[in-house]
């Protein structure tokens, strides 16, 4: 088996990349993997090191955009995991261009590649937040997009033509639909990794509104584990729901970071809130549980421990990120 990973030089890409060529999916342990990814300020071949020399990977720079480029490599395998996409919500409320292109334009340019050359199975990552915001209880895969933010609607607008695809055409399309991930090699532009790296060098933190804005946290592995699942079982034409079970508010999660880090909440400044901010996340993971297995096996307080150790060990991977112009936002 051949198979194209679309952003596998960032974050959850590469995590799946790795486990992937490590053996940890059996149905995968002899799989060649093909990445693609444009290597944008969030892309990092480093993300790849340990596994750079495999024989089983191929690595290529470009665009999902590019339409030439998809069709060349999308004749070469034989499935996809779609995780390319612009994903910080903030850049996207400063300007939303990059977010279409790349979520909407490009998710139809794999689409319509993977349907010119028969994909026996096309998984589209997609996120909790094209449901908007929910008061109490979590969302089924069934319940309306309503998304608040630029690139949710741009997730959202892709999640649809995925849709659309496998009812239009039969092509074997799932979608999984994850809450926060955190872990190992995240870009510290987001809440975790931002916070932990400013604490480690005694930099205040930014704490939106009075942070009761409350998110459901999912170790990337556990997250990974899930696409694999819905990857070789889902049924086509189906979403999934991807959560860890932790919900936190962002002042609670705050107070964790602070005392992981040795630091106070003087380490703190409030800051004028989001716009548009979304209060609360929350998915039902009750079909893939039913229909998968799936269940988060990282308990949180034990992934963080660990994540704020890989920080606090790594500060060659993330200190030449945070001087890079981008990680301001």
């Amino acid at each position: 088996m051949r198979i194209l990973v679309t952003g596998g030089a960032g974050f959850i890409g590469s995590h799946f990349v790795r486990s992937a060529l490590n053996s940890d999916y059996p149905e995968l342990a002899d799989a060649d993997v093909v990445v693609l990814d444009k290597l944008t300020y969030a892309g990092n071949r480093a993300n790849l090191a340990t596994v750079a020399e495999s024989p089983r990977l191929k690595f290529v720079e470009g665009d999902i955009c590019d339409g030439p480029t998809v069709d060349a490599l999308m004749a070469q395998v034989d499935q996809v995991v779609h995780f390319a996409a612009e994903s910080h919500v903030d850049r996207s409320i400063v300007g939303a261009g990059d977010f279409v292109m790349t979520n909407v334009v490009g998710t139809q340019t794999l689409l319509d590649a993977a349907l010119r050359h028969g994909i026996e199975r096309f998984v589209h990552v997609s996120t909790d937040e094209v449901y908007g915001s929910i008061d109490d209880g979590s969302w089924p895969e069934d319940h309306p997009l309503q998304p608040n933010s630029p690139y949710s609607a741009s997730k959202a607008g892709a999640d649809l033509l995925a849709r659309a695809y496998h009812r239009t055409h039969g092509l074997p399309v799932v979608i999984t639909r994850c809450s926060n991930n955190y872990g190992p090699y995240q870009f510290p532009e987001k809440l975790i990794p931002l916070f932990v790296t400013n604490l480690l060098d005694g930099l205040p933190v930014p704490l939106y509104g009075e942070g009761a804005n409350v998110r459901d946290w999912l170790h990337v592995d556990d997250h990974c584990r899930g696409i694999d699942l819905v990857r070789a079982d889902g049924q086509p034409g189906e979403v999934y729901n991807i959560g860890g079970g932790t919900e936190l508010t962002n002042r609670a999660l705050t107070e964790i970071l602070l005392e992981a880090s040795g630091a106070t909440w003087d380490s703190v400044e409030r800051v004028q809130d989001r716009l548009g901010h979304d209060l609360r996340y929350s998915v039902d993971i009750t079909k893939i549980s039913t229909e998968l297995g799936y269940s988060p096996k990282i308990p949180f307080d034990q992934g963080l421990a660990d994540t704020v150790a890989w920080y606090r060990a790594n500060r060659s991977w993330w200190e030449p990120l945070k001087r890079l112009p981008h990680t301001s936002v």
